[in-house]
C-alpha cells in the first residue's frame, strides 16, 4: 500500500471476486491464490480468485439461472447493466484462473471444464468474449450457485483501484479447482481458521478484505450456514492516513494492524497492492 497522495483519486474499476468453499472435517475450506510478486495489483498477496470486469462482460446476452440481475442491482448497489457485467465476471473469472465453471446446460448438467482447456486459453487472451464462449458451448450462467458476500472499494490513494463485490460459491460437485495460471505462484484449498492462522505466523500476507472475509468464513461450521447467513452488503472503503499504514481504517483495523507488526508492515509499504 502507497502513501497517501495529494492528487486526485484515479477512477475505480469495477471487479469481481469469487470465494470458493467446500466442506470439510477441519471446517470449511476456501481456496486461495498466493499471486506472483511481479503482479501490478496485489502481488505476493494470498487472494481469492477474481478481477476486473470485462466491457463485454456488460453487454452479454446469455441464457441466465437463479437470481436476475435486479436482485443483485439491489444486492450490490449498482444498476442492472453493471450487475449483470458484475455477475459474468465472477463466473468468467473463476473458470480462467482456477478452472471451476458455474455454468451448465438447460437439462442442469455440468460439463467437465476440462474438456474446454482451448476456449479457457482464448478466454484468457481475450481472443473469445465470455458470453460468446457460453453461446458457442450451449451454457447457462448458473447465477443460483452464488450468494452475495460484501463489497470493498480500494482506498483514494492507491494507483490502481477497483470497486471490488465479493461473490461466496461452494464448490461444484465433480469439478476441481487447480493452479493453471501465470497470475498465481501456489495455489491450495485451506480452512479459514488454517489460513488466518497462517496469516498470524507471518506465512503469507492477507490484504484487509481477504482477511475479514477469512475472518467471516471461520464462524461457520458448514457452507450451508455460511450461503444461508444474513449479511447487509454495504460499500467498505479502508483510508489511510497521513501516518501511514500505521493510520490504515475500518472495521476491525486495529486487530488486523496488530497482527502485521512493525516488519510486514514495511514489506506491504514496498508493494502496489
Amino acid at each position: 500500500m502507497s502513501a497517501p497522495d495529494v492528487q486526485a483519486p484515479v477512477p475505480l474499476r469495477d471487479a469481481s471476486t469469487v470465494v470458493l468453499v467446500r466442506d470439510s472435517a477441519g471446517g470449511i475450506e476456501v481456496f486461495l491464490q498466493r499471486r506472483v510478486q511481479q503482479m501490478a495489483f496485489a502481488g505476493g498477496m494470498t487472494v481469492f480468485p477474481g478481477g476486473g470486469v470485462d466491457p463485454r462482460d456488460r453487454e452479454a446476452q446469455i441464457a441466465w439461472t437463479g437470481p436476475d440481475v435486479e436482485y443483485w442491482a439491489e444486492q450490490f448497489s449498482t444498476d442492472e447493466a453493471s450487475a449483470r457485467a458484475l455477475v459474468c465476471a465472477a463466473v468468467r473469472e473463476t473458470f480462467e484462473e482456477c478452472g471451476v465453471l458455474l455454468a451448465g446446460t438447460a437439462d442442469d448438467m455440468h460439463p467437465d471444464p476440462s474438456s474446454l482447456f482451448g476456449a479457457r486459453a482464448r478466454l484468457v487472451a481475450k481472443e473469445l468474449s465470455f458470453a460468446q464462449f457460453l453461446n458457442d458451448e450451449g451454457l447457462t450462467l448458473r447465477a443460483d450457485l452464488l450468494t452475495p458476500l460484501a463489497h470493498w472499494i480500494t482506498p483514494k490513494n492507491e494507483s490502481r483501484r477497483y470497486d471490488t463485490r465479493f461473490f461466496l460459491a461452494a464448490m461444484p460437485d465433480g469439478q476441481e479447482a487447480d493452479g493453471e495460471t501465470s497470475e498465481a505462484a501456489e495455489t491450495r484449498w485451506q480452512t479459514a481458521a488454517d489460513a488466518l492462522a497462517d496469516w498470524d505466523r507471518g506465512d503469507h500476507f492477507l490484504l484487509p478484505p481477504t482477511w475479514t472475509q477469512l475472518r467471516h468464513i471461520a464462524e461457520y461450521s458448514t457452507v450451508a450456514d455460511l450461503q444461508a447467513a444474513p449479511r447487509a452488503i454495504t460499500p467498505i472503503e479502508p483510508s489511510i492516513s497521513s501516518s501511514g499504514l500505521a493510520g490504515l481504517t475500518f472495521a476491525d483495523s486495529s486487530e488486523y494492524l496488530s497482527a502485521l507488526g512493525d516488519g510486514r508492515m514495511e514489506r506491504l509499504k514496498n508493494t502496489n497492492a
